[in-house]
């Protein structure tokens, strides 16, 4: 951190960091940088991560394990549930050597014929009671190593066809046929941090993305049934318009807990906090995500590995 930063980040205390690949180097200095967060905002403060395997693994080769995109390897293995249990405890104990306990995983998006490259095989399959299955062995791989999940994006990005990294995706889909992408986050809604969908649902709402609806919000708390920390995919993606103050504000207006800023730029950020800190029933439930973090179990990791290549290779 620059000594800017920390000062921002012991006047703003925030809720938690999350890290990217410009702020990985070596074990070492991330075991430091973790240690240097938490040291900022006085408290075990929750770090995250984006590392499902794939093209979004942060932590790289020779370093750390590359891993297959999930879809390649669900579709190559023989036994999708256990691969993916072992994958999600040797992603989590690499994670949790350095410090990071929570992992932006899993991905519950159910995969389309016309889910935009960009996602496809990022999904774990085209089924919803099967991708809802590899989501929870997943999840139980990671909490096996000490390791938080996120699961996204809700309530369900497979049928975008567009980037919302770069525009906004928009999905004509009738509402029944939406209820079969809802189906793996109803399926895991007991998990306690889940990220919202830059996509709009015109079944629901024809005029915001998910984000920023709180149409789309009433629909992931009463008809998902998720009542964990709800985030906000990141803000300065190109799927919203608009400043990042107002893409922020309109984040919270429509219920989602906080929001997720991902760009580094220390400007946005204090423009950002100006919103001010999470109260009510936002407060209750980062405080309940916050310890509901697990604590590593006693897990082999050599053996696992290789369970894992052998079920993988």
């Amino acid at each position: 951190m620059t000594s800017k930063e920390a000062a921002f980040f012991r006047d703003a205390d925030p809720w938690g960091f999350i890290l990217f690949a410009r702020n990985i180097q070596s074990a070492p200095q991330i075991i430091r940088l973790c240690a240097d967060l938490r040291e900022a905002v006085g408290w075990h403060a929750p770090i995250l991560i984006d590392q499902e395997g794939g093209r979004v693994q942060r932590l790289r080769g020779p370093q750390w394990q590359e891993h297959q995109p999930p879809l390649d390897m669900v579709t190559a293995t023989s036994d999708p549930e256990r691969a993916m249990w072992l994958r999600g405890a040797l992603i989590g104990a690499e994670l949790s050597e350095l410090g990071i306990d929570v992992n932006c995983a899993p991905l519950l998006d159910v995969a389309q014929p016309d889910t935009h490259p960009f996602l496809y095989n990022r999904c774990y399959g085209t089924d919803p009671e099967k991708v809802a299955v590899l989501g929870r062995a997943h999840v139980d791989g990671m909490a096996a190593a000490g390791v938080a999940p996120v699961m996204k994006h809700l309530p369900g990005h497979g049928r975008g066809t567009s980037d919302s990294h770069l525009e906004l995706p928009r999905v004509s889909a009738s509402r029944a046929e939406l209820d079969d992408d809802f189906a793996p986050f109803r399926a895991l809604s007991d998990l306690s941090m889940a990220m919202t969908a830059h996509i709009v649902m015109e079944a629901i709402d024809p005029q915001a993305c998910a984000t920023h609806s709180p149409a789309v919000i009433a629909v992931i708390r009463e008809d998902i049934g998720f009542d964990g920390l709800l985030m906000s995919d990141d803000v300065s993606m190109e799927a919203l318009d608009g400043t990042i103050l107002s893409r922020a504000e309109k984040s919270i207006a429509a219920g989602c807990d906080l929001v997720l800023h991902c760009n580094g730029d220390l400007g946005e950020m204090a423009a950002i906090a100006k919103i001010g800190k999470m109260t009510g029933p936002a407060h209750e439930r980062s405080d309940r995500a916050a310890t509901a973090r697990p604590k590593p179990q006693g897990i082999d990791i050599p053996a696992l590995a290789a369970e894992f290549d052998r079920l993988t290779r």
